[in-house]
């Protein structure tokens, strides 16, 4: 399948280190030391994930190669959603006046969108759509704490808007070559490791070692095991993004690959760890970097546990 256009929304505010010093005891040095952050982005009253993801959408239809009204099949991806009857893929129909799609919505954690790329690809291959809207976004500030100093300081807030079609519609369409995704609730911690009870605590990471040391071991096998199945190996790979939870998770990565750093793009340094759509702001901010035949492995981990991988060919 190919990707006809792209857009994303992230919000301007940053939230610096320093403010955690006064609200959770943790400095600065301490945080950027152990995870790389050194803001985070974060949603204003008036940026609701609603709003994120139409800004998304809208800056996706100048380069649209078709009527958005052409869409038939509308996902929307996340785990932090403001309601979970109208969804804001429904949202998005009634917005644009989309109507002969059909609209529902997904959670994996911080697998999400590739999960929904998955999603979608099957729709595809039954002939049951061929024309897809992929609404990833987060707006992990809904439910986070600022307080809790074991990952209240990580969140950031932002979201993405991905139209795919089974076929291409213009020239030097992005292709997806791959997809593989992974339940992986009996590891480790598992449900434990990361979750998320509106009602209890809100968005809680008790087991940080636990999830680092997993995210290292299925972000890297996976990325190994879609290069093999494609006939390549990790040499192969033009630009390498990972889940942008941790900074030293990618280096782990990245060593573990034999990967040089130029190769692996991230924006955890300045906009913190925007879950479901991490990844996926990182291809879209980048993606005027990428020529004619580069590869490109998207690989994440996220909380419950879940993972996730994709391999995608720039034409």
């Amino acid at each position: 399948m190919f990707i006809n256009s792209i857009g994303y929304y992230i919000p301007e505010k940053r939230i610096p280190n320093d403010y955690f010093t006064n609200v959770n005891g943790l400095t600065g040095e301490w945080i950027e030391q152990r995870t790389g952050i050194k803001t985070r982005s974060r949603a204003s009253d008036k940026e609701s994930i609603d709003y994120m993801c139409d800004m998304a959408v809208k800056n996706a239809l100048p380069t649209l190669p078709y009527s958005i009204e052409d869409v038939d099949l509308i996902v929307f991806a996340s785990y932090t959603p403001s309601d979970t009857i109208a969804t804001s893929g429904h949202f998005i129909q009634r917005e644009y006046n989309i109507p002969n799609a059909k609209v529902f919505s997904i959670s994996s954690a911080c697998s999400s969108a590739i999960n929904a790329m998955e999603i979608i690809r099957a729709f595809f291959a039954s002939m049951m759509s061929t024309k897809a809207l992929l609404i990833c976004a987060d707006r992990n500030s809904t439910y986070s704490n600022d307080c809790d100093c074991m990952s209240g300081h990580l969140w950031g807030d932002g979201a993405t808007a991905y139209f795919f079609s089974n076929q291409a519609c213009s020239e030097r369409e992005p292709q997806i070559l791959d997809i593989m995704t992974q339940g992986l609730g009996h590891i480790g911690q598992g449900t434990k490791g990361v979750f998320l009870n509106p009602q209890n605590g809100g968005l809680q990471m008790p087991y940080g070692k636990d999830v680092f040391m997993q995210a290292c071991t299925y972000i890297t096998q996976n990325t190994k095991d879609i290069m093999e199945w494609n006939g390549r190996t990790t040499d192969d790979i033009s630009f390498f993004i990972g889940h942008q939870a941790n900074m030293r998770i990618l280096k782990n990565v990245s060593k573990q690959l034999g990967m040089p750093q130029e190769k692996v793009l991230s924006n955890i340094e300045e906009l913190g760890n925007t879950g479901s759509a991490s990844a996926m702001l990182v291809f879209a901010q980048n993606r005027d970097k990428f020529q004619s035949e580069n590869l490109i492995c998207i690989s994440v981990f996220g909380g419950g546990y879940s993972a996730g991988v994709c391999l995608i060919k720039i034409n």
